[in-house]
């Protein structure tokens, strides 16, 4: 355990460098932009989608998961207004304070002091703040509360693409990564880079699996506790699976599945800090990024042990 616990400090730390983060940015802000212009041409086709999704469920059901779905996504909405006041009256004087390594630093731990602090506040007022919005949701007319929440429901597939997205494109840029990482901490050693090729198709594969499994499961998205359980049950399959063979095959050569399982353990814990990013808007970039630095960190040290 205390490997494991190393290969997440490290992790954590490596991500918050410059050298990483600047792939971390640019990549994050790419496929972000990609999909909310699809989302936008195809945003009709989506809230059709969720009206549809809606239309099977009871409206009691839909009140009360709907002011649920709504007090998360105040939450989202609440932590990035934080997160951006923060900056418009303090940006120019951090600015001349940090240097840039630091300011990217500063700028990740500031949006996740910002999610922390909202989230305290629904710890504490969570079912007030949902109480009230379920009045909302009991005066507002049914076509408006249907198409709230469609629009919800559209919004979190978009969401999900780009989650699914970055974790895709950082299985085709591990090698890239890492690359930096094995110059500063295992020099002496070479990153295998002869069967990477090989595990293109677990992604392929895993991710076609993970939209299908999705899209069948969306009608469960309005089920309070069983929408947590079911997308985090969803994400760490994927991203076990995905960067568990993308990290084996940049320490290990002839990579199978027995392998795989003989490091089964730290590759469920660190895959399953990895998808709790995703709970933080615009942090959710950062996480396969950590989740393949920690696990290729873990394999190196067991093979040099």
């Amino acid at each position: 355990m205390k490997s494991i616990s190393r290969a997440i400090i490290f992790g954590f730390k490596e991500i918050l460098h410059w050298h990483t983060m600047k792939y971390i940015i640019s990549l994050g802000i790419v496929v972000s932009l990609v999909w909310l212009g699809i989302g936008f041409a195809l945003w009709d086709y989506l809230v059709s989608l969720g009206a549809k999704i809606i239309d099977i469920l009871p409206f009691s059901m839909i009140r009360s998961d709907g002011a649920w779905m709504l007090s998360t996504f105040l939450w989202f909405q609440l932590t990035l207004i934080t997160f951006a006041l923060f900056f418009a009256f303090f940006g120019n004087i951090i600015l001349r304070k940090v240097s840039k390594d630091n300011y990217a630093v500063f700028s990740f731990v500031a949006l996740v002091l910002s999610a922390i602090l909202w989230g305290v506040v629904w710890f504490f007022e969570g079912d007030y703040i949902y109480s009230q919005l379920l009045k909302l949701m009991t005066w507002l007319p049914f076509e408006t509360v249907e198409k709230s929440l469609a629009s919800l429901i559209g919004v979190y597939i978009i969401y999900n693409a780009i989650v699914v997205t970055m974790l895709f494109v950082t299985s085709m840029f591990s090698e890239v990564i890492v690359k930096d990482i094995e110059k500063q901490e295992f020099a002496s050693d070479e990153v295998v880079r002869d069967n990477l090729f090989s595990t293109i198709k677990y992604t392929i594969k895993d991710s076609i699996i993970f939209v299908v499994l999705s899209l069948v499961a969306l009608p469960l998205l309005v089920v309070p506790v069983v929408n947590i359980v079911l997308q985090m049950t969803l994400w760490v399959w994927l991203v076990k699976n995905t960067l568990g063979y993308d990290a084996l095959a940049l320490t290990h050569k002839n990579v199978d599945t027995k392998l795989y399982k003989q490091y089964s353990k730290p590759i469920w814990v660190i895959s399953l800090i990895t998808v709790m990013f995703n709970f933080i808007p615009v942090i959710n970039i950062f996480g396969p990024f950590f989740g393949i630095i920690a696990m290729f960190d873990y394999f190196k040290e067991s093979t040099s042990r």
